[in-house]
């Protein structure tokens, strides 16, 4: 069966990465560098739920749970002060530790390990590279901030939500020992100049900043790169519905191109109330619908708000079984609907899409979505929501065809800053 263009061109990119590439470089290690409270642990979660979306067996390794499980929760800040050996024999141990498993699961499988620790000093970051030999290929990904503002609103959070402060009662105790804990750093952090690395300069809020990249090449590599591009930490809400009713989901049909049902009109009247009470205020709102009548009506009764039509928010292409119901093509193509039913993630409709298809397509749409700073509501598709809702809640591919996306509901998702 023909490859939708979106999903053949992913494919040709990877056949030509395992072609030509070493094969270390199959598998690849993002190696965290920063200083604490840059935003690093908030990059690499959003990093690892973007590459699983996509496909790509993923792990986020967090070298300070490591820390403690085996020091324990509550190391004050001399254990990272730069002279006490014992303290950096210590930490250094963990990260090994840390290394070694993500090695591990790479040899069973794995392909991207997102490495999370400051790993602020030459020494630390050559042992690793060390490490890496014959394993896999680093790329280092630094987190530079100079908003002491940023800074200081991160510093909070982390007293708020870190557990090595969860056993700490007074805030301003534990505030001053992280602030010890922040100079103690301060004092022997290196640059990243070695190897292969993304600079990540100032972009918190997602206006301005750099991005500086050095010896990047690969098709996963570039992806990476466009993503942290677009992406930025700034929360906003996204709103997710499905279109209102219309006739052909009446009928039991699958696509079409019908306009909506009496309910279906009922709900685009209601969600449009619904939209002017709850963004009254975010007057640079949009409105993102597919191409499609269903989408467009139901969109039709939102007032002041720009609206924008995207081909990549179409519902999955049935192909040649457009317009049928199931019935009808477990009746006239029972190897077809046996096919869907083993496997609903892959299956590709007869001169038409898988989910994975779809999922190839929306990358620009969670591009675009990650890049926006002001609210966005998204009235689709079922298959379509299914893929987005996954992405925001990092949900397994496995689980797409099978969630539930209700009628006449809305779906509110809100991009929350987490450190």
């Amino acid at each position: 069966k023909a490859m939708p263009e979106a999903a053949g061109a992913v494919a040709a990119a990877a056949v030509a990465d395992r072609l030509h590439g070493s094969k270390e470089d199959r598998k690849l290690a993002i190696v965290l560098v920063g200083l604490p409270a840059r935003g690093k642990t908030f990059t690499a979660v959003k990093l690892t739920r973007y590459l699983r979306w996509l496909g790509h067996e993923t792990k986020h390794f967090n070298v300070g749970k490591y820390r403690r499980l085996k020091h324990g929760a509550n190391q004050s800040a001399d254990f990272f002060r730069p002279d006490n050996q014992e303290g950096i024999e210590a930490r250094n141990e963990v990260a090994a530790l840390a290394m070694e498993d993500m090695i591990d699961w790479m040899h069973g499988g794995g392909q991207v390990g997102i490495f999370d620790a400051t790993n602020s000093t030459r020494k630390r970051r050559y042992m690793l590279m060390k490490m890496a030999e014959g394993n896999c290929k680093i790329i280092f990904l630094e987190t530079i901030c100079n908003d002491r503002n940023i800074i200081e609103r991160n510093v909070r959070l982390k007293i708020q939500q870190s557990p090595d402060y969860a056993d700490q009662p007074d805030y301003e105790a534990g505030l001053q020992d992280f602030l010890e804990r922040l100079t103690n750093y301060e004092k022997v952090y290196e640059p990243v100049q070695e190897g292969s690395y993304i600079k990540m300069i100032d972009m918190v809020k997602g206006e301005g900043g750099q991005l500086q990249v050095n010896n990047i090449s690969g098709y996963l590599p570039g992806r990476i790169v466009f993503f942290l591009v677009n992406s930025h930490l700034a929360p906003r809400p996204i709103l997710l519905t499905r279109h209102g009713e219309s006739l052909h989901n009446v009928r039991g049909r699958v696509g079409g191109d019908t306009v909506l049902s009496e309910d279906g009109e009922l709900y685009s009247k209601k969600l449009a109330n619904f939209i002017e009470k709850r963004l009254k205020n975010e007057k640079t709102a949009t409105i993102w619908t597919s191409t499609l009548q269903r989408t467009i009506l139901t969109a039709t009764p939102i007032v002041g708000f720009p609206k924008i039509q995207w081909r990549a928010l179409d519902e999955i292409n049935s192909g040649v079984c457009d317009g049928m119901t199931y019935e009808e093509i477990k009746k006239i193509m029972p190897e077809e609907y046996e096919s869907r039913k083993k496997d609903k993630l892959r299956y590709r409709y007869p001169r038409g899409e898988s989910y994975l298809d779809v999922i190839q397509r929306l990358e620009p749409v969670i591009i675009e979505l990650e890049r926006q700073r002001a609210p966005v509501v998204v009235i689709s598709h079922q298959a379509v929501l299914r893929a987005l809702y996954s992405y925001f809640a990092d949900r397994p591919l496995r689980e797409v065809p099978d969630m539930e996306v209700t009628w006449h509901f809305d779906l509110l998702l809100l991009h929350q800053r987490c450190i």
